[in-house]
């Protein structure tokens, strides 16, 4: 085997690990045979730290440099925050992993059918969405105009009938006024 066959050969190996049945999703491996996810949080942790600092967003919080505005755990406060203000404090206690009440049984389709009422208050720059929001905003706002132009039209017919109608009702009542001093 040349070296470059045998470097290639490393590389794909490096690369493209044998699945095993010990693995574990996203576990964090301190050395090459033993996968550990007790340090999990902490790579992700210290990943999501290295994201907010390449864009921009890794400020401190006042007064203690070791701690940043926004953590993962600030993400989580946040989520449980939001899910118990829109009425559903059980649900968030299940939501973020905590065992809940023994007396807080809800069948799965019911758990989906909260998540669907809450999930628009814990998306974030939902582009799709907010173009379709702003698109059903712009239609409704043509409809309107088109119903407020058609009012305003109404209305001028129905001034124009009013006037014409008194201008007839004068017209009556000077003749009327006119028969009667004959009559006299």
């Amino acid at each position: 085997m040349t070296e470059n066959e045998q470097r290639g050969k490393i590389i794909t190996e490096y690369r493209t690990p044998d699945k095993r049945d010990t693995d574990l999703v996203f576990a964090v491996y301190q050395d090459k045979n033993t996968p550990n996810p007790d340090s999990l949080y902490d790579d992700l942790s210290k990943s999501f730290a290295n994201t907010l600092d390449r864009s921009g967003k890794g400020d401190r919080e006042d007064g203690n440099q070791r701690r940043r505005q926004i953590t993962l755990h600030s993400f989580r406060r946040f989520v449980k925050t939001t899910i118990s203000d829109l009425g559903y404090a059980d649900f968030s206690e299940w939501f973020i992993g905590h065992s809940g009440s023994t007396y807080w049984t809800k069948k799965d389709s019911e758990k989906a059918e909260i998540f669907h009422k809450i999930e628009p208050y814990l998306t974030f720059l939902n582009i799709p969405q907010l173009e379709r929001q702003g698109a059903d905003i712009q239609t409704k706002v043509e409809e309107l105009e088109e119903l407020n132009q058609s009012l305003r039209n109404r209305d001028k017919l129905k001034d124009d009938a009013i006037s014409q109608l008194s201008d007839q009702l004068i017209a009556l009542t000077t003749r009327l006024d006119s028969i009667e001093r004959r009559q006299r």
